[in-house]
């Protein structure tokens, strides 16, 4: 059985709608089969303040959308499974381009393997993640990974979001992920400790790595210009 690769690009500080192009810049190179068996592509980055809706964006009006900008953040309307939440400086945003067909072709299953990975990286520094009823890693009643993913001919899409340093204070505007009474922490709240995403990346690419049992390839200084050119280029942003 071959060996899996994933190759991974640090994106650095992205817009989200910079975000939602690399996506679908990597994904269309799986569906127009432009890429070799290992192209599969693992996105790190951080976000500009954004406040983002999944399938179910009707709940949210344009009075709210409105109410939401004008704390100084974006609003985005997208495809990814889920409710409400936010984006921003100090939480690590991972964007997996993955094949299932070289996994396991199952959304369900494909959820469960980050659950699990972000379980296993808490548990390095200590922290006791847990799943719920209700997607995402939880510390008691607190989210510290909202996640939502989708899917098309079994090339994922969107993905995760750990708080590492992350303000909190914008999730007190909102209902994060429509989960009423629970609330939201990250990983230096509950280290009473300033940890960055520098610091957390190391231990998250080794989850990631254990868990999907790949073999991790960072970019080439090539292949990341060659890709950030396309992302550069004057063409219309789709959803993903």
């Amino acid at each position: 059985m071959s060996t899996k690769i994933v190759k991974v690009l640090w994106a650095g500080r992205l817009s989200y709608s910079s975000g939602l192009k690399l996506q679908m810049i990597l994904s269309n190179q799986h569906h127009q089969k432009l890429a070799n068996d290992n192209c599969n592509t693992l996105i790190l980055l951080e976000h500009d303040p954004v406040y983002t809706v999944g399938i179910r964006d009707k709940e949210y009006t344009v009075k709210d959308e409105e109410r939401l900008k004008s704390l100084g953040a974006e609003f985005f309307r997208t495809n990814r499974g889920g409710l409400i939440t936010f984006h921003g400086p100090g939480q690590l945003v991972a964007y997996p381009i993955l094949n299932l067909k070289q996994f396991k072709t199952s959304i369900k299953w494909y959820v469960c393997q980050i659950e699990k990975m972000i379980i296993r990286l808490c548990a390095e520094y200590g922290i006791k993640g847990e799943t719920s009823p209700n997607t995402g890693v939880w510390v008691n009643d607190k989210k510290i990974c909202a996640i939502g993913v989708h899917g098309s001919r079994y090339i994922t899409t969107h993905g995760l979001a750990l708080n590492c340093n992350t303000d909190l204070s914008w999730f007190n505007h909102i209902v994060p992920c429509g989960v009423e009474g629970k609330g939201v922490t990250s990983i230096s709240q509950e280290l009473n400790a300033n940890l960055t995403i520098q610091d957390v990346l190391p231990l998250f690419q080794n989850a990631f790595k254990d868990q999907f049992q790949c073999t991790l390839i960072e970019y080439s200084v090539e292949e990341s210009y060659q890709l950030f050119k396309l992302l550069n280029e004057d063409k219309c942003v789709q959803k993903t």
